[in-house]
């Protein structure tokens, strides 16, 4: 599945290059603008990362989430600094259907595996961003990809795994904001090595020829920000991509 996502600070669309807040790019259409634009093209879902709310808590964009989910044009999982239950809720009170979890995942894994049992695997997207070192060794990075965890991928997901973690995305910070291409090795290992997951590619796709090149990978989802904002293509040639690139010879 093709889902587009935004970026949000202070209700405007913007992307940031690898994470850093200060390269920054806002964007001219509005976030209902936008999401209208991806809703008549043929997308499904939306993937919204409230930055401002990451940043504070306190300044979570809910009255715009809400704004955007009234507006029942697609569903929507969104995230950005999730820290405690509350937040969660807010979340769904304010028509999202899946709430993205990041930094918190990693650092306190077991709050996590308790909120995945209270409110199911649907509800529930572990979002984990990785540095891959010279060994192939998968890092997990925290609090806006500003901090290295310590701690691999590998053994966080067989703790989620346990827990019924279904739908994850992850992505290779490398590639993040670049448009070139994505890290098809990472989800081919991914993939084989935990084929229950949902998996989300994230992070450098800037061609329809980089969807193309995930055909050979079970991915749920292909996760596209910048080269839709930038008008690489259009999230119906990226569906019909996908789509043909999905179905069977």
């Amino acid at each position: 599945m093709i889902i587009p996502a935004i970026d949000l600070i202070d209700g405007e669309v913007v992307r940031l290059f690898q994470g850093d807040y200060q390269q920054k790019t806002a964007y001219t259409s509005s976030p209902l603008d936008v999401l209208n634009r991806y809703a008549d093209e043929g997308a499904q879902w939306l993937h919204i990362v409230d930055l401002t709310g990451a940043k504070d808590t306190s300044k979570r964009q809910l009255s715009l989430l809400s704004k955007l989910t009234a507006a029942k044009r697609m569903k929507f999982q969104a995230g950005g600094g999730i820290r405690t239950e509350q937040d969660i809720e807010q979340l769904i009170q304010s028509g999202v259907d899946r709430v993205v979890i990041g930094s918190l995942a990693v650092k306190q894994p077991d709050l996590v595996k308790s909120w995945l049992r209270r409110y199911g695997s649907e509800q529930i997207v572990l979002a984990l961003d990785i540095n891959i070192d010279d060994s192939d060794q998968k890092w997990l990075a925290v609090n806006g990809w500003e901090q290295n965890s310590g701690v691999q991928l590998e053994p966080l997901l067989e703790g989620y795994l346990e827990a019924g973690i279904k739908h994850v995305l992850c992505t290779d910070i490398s590639r993040d904001g670049t448009l070139a291409g994505s890290n098809v090795k990472l989800y081919t290992q991914l993939s084989r090595q935990y084929p229950t997951i949902e998996w989300q590619a994230s992070g450098g796709i800037g061609s329809l020829q980089d969807i193309q090149a995930l055909k050979p990978v079970d991915v749920g989802g292909v996760i596209l920000g910048k080269a839709l904002l930038e008008g690489k293509f259009s999230v119906k040639e990226a569906i019909a991509c996908w789509q043909n690139a999905s179905s069977p010879a």
